[in-house]
């Protein structure tokens, strides 16, 4: 009765066994068991914290080519000009979500390192800075891909509940190193289309009367940014890294300013204040040396 009979046909015929009692959808055949999804726990969440955004700082295929090198990676690239794909734009993918891409580098959040860990990075095609006679110039974010990093952005947000104050610019999470996506990224219009943080103006209005009077100490701004999440020492000094903390939040939050000042080191002063405070209050971050 054996004769003629293979392993084969054996493994066939448990697979068609184990078929008949828990069905064939919730069967997955992998290498030396078989895994079961008939039972799913409703008790978990996304790994995902952080939405972190990027220039690519050289053209398309120059950055295609390095994020597809051996050393750095990203989950998505928006491309320019865009690539219209069923009426729509097309973006590259070259990470799925579910793993670690390598873009965020030595960084820190609200207390957290290694962002690699927690996030998804999208790198926007764009030239960044260059430098010429008549000082700075940094390339434009044309509207059609700002669309389309809406589009993504929201996606993503939507589907891992990424909180407004942790979408980020890899200047943020990196300030001594980055200066990614730059003060020309238009952080006002993504907050109107349900992406990260913005201040109110009203809030902002009344601190800037109130710290124009009685401005806070530098300790306290400090305590204010790392209350927000920016990897700062409160030192009360006046030292390098609170100056890279202070350029990452003026490109961010005060881009028109930021590209008015003549140096790059930028100084403390009401207006920044006014707007971190206003920051605090919105999203209900508090810090106790406050």
């Amino acid at each position: 009765m054996m004769r003629g009979i293979t392993m084969r046909h054996i493994a066939l015929l448990i697979a068609a066994l184990l078929a008949g009692c828990s069905g064939p959808a919730t069967l997955e055949r992998r290498n030396g068991y078989v895994a079961d999804h008939q039972y799913t726990a409703p008790s978990h969440s996304s790994r995902v914290r952080y939405l972190v955004l990027h220039y690519t700082d050289g053209g398309e295929a120059r950055s295609l080519a390095t994020l597809t090198g051996p050393n750095v990676s990203v989950h998505y690239v928006v491309p320019l000009p865009a690539r219209w794909i069923h009426g729509q734009p097309r973006i590259y993918q070259l990470v799925d979500e579910s793993r670690r891409a390598w873009h965020a580098g030595v960084s820190a959040w609200k207390g957290r390192h290694n962002l690699n860990d927690t996030s998804i990075g999208i790198e926007i095609v764009n030239r960044g800075p260059t430098d010429t006679a008549q000082g700075r110039v940094w390339a434009p974010y044309p509207p059609h891909q700002i669309d389309a990093v809406i589009a993504l952005a929201r996606d993503i947000i939507a589907r891992h509940g990424i909180d407004p104050t942790n979408v980020v610019g890899h200047s943020d999470i990196a300030p001594s190193r980055k200066i990614d996506p730059g003060p020309r990224f238009p952080w006002r219009q993504l907050h109107a289309a349900g992406i990260g943080a913005w201040p109110d103006d009203a809030s902002v209005a009344r601190y800037l009367r109130r710290f124009r009077q009685n401005p806070p100490t530098l300790a306290e701004l400090q305590c204010a940014l790392a209350a927000y999440g920016y990897p700062i020492t409160i030192s009360g000094r006046l030292d390098d890294r609170t100056h890279d903390v202070l350029r990452a939040f003026t490109m961010h939050f005060r881009p028109d300013d930021y590209l008015r000042m003549t140096q790059d080191k930028v100084q403390p002063d009401a207006e920044t204040a006014a707007i971190l405070w206003a920051l605090l209050e919105k999203y209900r971050l508090s810090a106790a040396c406050l």
